[in-house]
């Protein structure tokens, strides 16, 4: 199942990323997982939350420029191979992974990874016939 991820733009100067998360924070957004790449003078950072449409109003109203995409998160076993058992099963179907990062999870068990493929449909069908976790949006915010 995809999941709709925010991907907001931010200067790369003090204060711009607290601004935004005092923001969210007043609009009552939860931010379930979220990943911040440097790009020079300007940050990327993508979020999930389970209130997209009022994170991406919120984000809006604060003067911050922002997309959307769809992303899939992955149980991926918590062992050694575990993450590449899930790249195996894509790269055989030719699909390249754009990125990826961690969902905070207790030890122990499986680990949840948000990943963005470049054929998500494609990567999808590869991940149902590898038998690999794929989380639905519903499960993954309740945790």
């Amino acid at each position: 199942m995809k999941i709709t991820q925010i991907s907001v733009f931010l200067e790369n100067r003090p204060g711009r990323l607290s601004a935004l998360a005092h923001s969210l924070a007043t609009a009552g957004v939860n931010l379930s997982t979220l990943m911040l790449s440097d790009n020079g003078e300007f940050g990327l950072l993508r979020l999930l939350t389970p209130d997209v449409e009022k994170a991406k109003t919120t984000i809006a109203a604060a003067g911050y420029a922002s997309t959307t995409t769809e992303v899939v998160a992955l149980e991926v076993p918590d062992r050694p191979g575990g993450l590449a058992t899930v790249l195996a099963a894509v790269e055989k179907a030719g699909v390249s992974v754009e990125y990826m990062y961690a969902f905070a999870e207790r030890p122990g068990t499986a680990a949840i990874m948000v990943f963005r493929f470049d054929d998500m449909d494609k990567a999808l069908h590869a991940l149902r016939a590898a038998d690999i976790g794929i989380c639905q949006a519903v499960k993954l915010f309740e945790r």
